[in-house]
């Protein structure tokens, strides 16, 4: 079950916000749930910012703030 600080984070990421905005904890979270995943970004190997996947894609529709005509998660380039 995630926490509503993890869900508003999923949802922050789904809407391609400043990954520098969101709580690293949160973030963790979510990555341990499978739900968003690490793309690197940037001339630094280190500046990395999260993306939703499938799984996290799919639990935001279950819960409808997502529709199908929305598409599949965004992804970095966008």
């Amino acid at each position: 079950m995630l926490s509503h600080h993890e869900f508003a984070t999923l949802v922050l990421v789904n809407d391609n916000s400043d990954p520098t905005e969101l709580d690293r904890a949160d973030v963790e979270a979510l990555l341990a749930h499978h739900l968003v995943r690490l793309e690197s970004f940037g001339p630094r190997p280190n500046h990395s910012r999260p993306l939703v996947t499938i799984e996290g894609y799919a639990f935001l529709q279950a819960v409808g703030r997502v529709h199908a005509r929305d598409g599949w998660p965004r992804q970095a380039s966008q």
